[in-house]
């Protein structure tokens, strides 16, 4: 099958957990199917001659990706738009010319469109049947559903704006791939029409890529892996940093956490013993290295790469009840579950002080990992719905 795959996100360096997931489908794809990747690139070191997506792509292009600015005119206009603000304002005619062109040069058999903003560009698909991969809609119903005040009407507004959006344009996209059963159930209850159409393929790793990392645990040491261009993670970590940390650093003075990923220039609540890591081409090391992964997450959806990455690592993880969501994971088997400070403290401080617990959370999470994470097993369901929809 000749494939055209449309991505917000380059796929290399796998820095983020949709680059993971976009990467580790490129690949699966590749062995089978003559894939076309035309991506947006965000970061400089993004390049469309880079080995891995040459390797796995028999054509890569890219466009410049231009970040959403609620600020500019074109962002202030489309608020009297019935489109997303944010659709309105980072559309790319550059990209709607690459696709255009591509589809004019060769003839495609399927499209798989990337997220939103890869979706977004559907009236240029010249009726080539595609999938819509990766939809996340629980953030935006959460923000919409949980906000206070001024942003309350914000939220809500996005929200009706967005799903009268889809309501037009999931009927252009033959199926729908969500990462969890909470964002099916979403979908489904939100486009009734379209329930029969959204398959979920969870996030997965490739597991063996993870059990050759080995390392000596440092201690005392935290981690948390997520850029903060992802406003959720920047939530997590203001939450962590001014209310749970304070706590940890009064029984464990020597705690020491490392924040990795894109920073934004977004401050965090002055604290002792963190270090902002910045951009880390290879994470896994750190990870492994590092006594506790964090998940503090307060909103968001979708399932938790950063979360299946430590547990393939041998790192326990403390986690809020968000940030575990959509995950098969239990409290006290797989991880520690805590949504307030004190607890999510607690949690963590046990973790750095019990031996037996970190040993016991982590060979369990690795099973689980091992079992249900795997990437090859979401590629054998993700091969079948491409051939449902191809056949269709």
């Amino acid at each position: 099958m000749k494939i055209l795959f449309l991505s917000r996100w380059f796929p290399y360096p796998t820095n983020n957990g949709s680059k993971i997931r976009i990467y580790n489908l490129l690949r699966g794809l590749s062995q089978l199917h003559d894939v076309t990747l035309l991506s947006f690139v965000d970061q400089p070191e993004a390049s469309p001659e880079a080995p891995e997506a040459r390797e796995i792509c028999s054509k890569v292009k890219v466009v410049p990706w231009r970040e959403f600015d609620p600020g500019n005119i074109r962002a202030r206009l489309a608020l009297f738009n019935l489109k997303p603000r944010s659709i309105v304002d980072t559309f790319s005619p550059e990209m709607a010319g690459a696709i255009t062109e591509t589809l004019r040069e060769e003839q495609y058999d399927l499209i798989i469109a990337s997220q939103l903003q890869m979706a977004a560009y559907h009236p240029y698909f010249r009726n080539v049947p595609a999938i819509f991969e990766e939809f996340e809609i629980g953030l935006f119903h959460d923000r919409a559903f949980s906000a206070d005040g001024r942003m309350r009407f914000r939220h809500a507004l996005t929200w009706f704006k967005l799903r009268l959006y889809l309501s037009q344009l999931l009927g252009s996209f033959r199926s729908c791939t969500v990462v969890s059963e909470r964002e099916r159930q979403l979908l489904a209850r939100n486009f009734p029409r379209f329930a029969g159409a959204v398959e979920v393929i969870p996030n997965g790793l490739n597991v063996e890529e993870y059990n050759n990392v080995k390392v000596e645990k440092k201690p005392n040491t935290l981690i948390f892996t997520g850029s903060f261009k992802y406003n959720a993670n920047y939530e997590a970590m203001s939450w962590f940093v001014g209310e749970v940390f304070p706590l940890i650093l009064e029984k464990t003075p020597d705690a020491h956490l490392i924040v990795t990923g894109d920073h934004a220039n977004l401050p965090l609540p002055s604290s002792r013993n963190i270090a902002l890591a910045g951009f880390v081409e290879d994470v896994k090391p750190l990870i492994a290295s590092s006594m506790v992964s964090l998940a503090p997450l307060l909103s968001g959806g979708g399932t938790r790469l950063k979360i299946l990455e430590a547990m393939a690592l041998g790192t326990p993880v403390v986690a809020t009840s968000k940030g575990a969501e959509g995950l098969d994971a239990m409290d006290g088997e797989h991880l520690l579950l805590a949504d307030s400070p004190a607890q999510f403290a607690d949690c963590v401080i046990r973790l750095l002080t019990d031996e037996k617990l970190r040993r016991r959370l982590a060979g369990n999470a690795s099973l689980l990992v091992e079992a249900k994470y795997n990437w090859g097993r979401a590629f054998a369901d993700y091969s079948r719905l491409m051939k449902e929809v191809f056949r269709r």
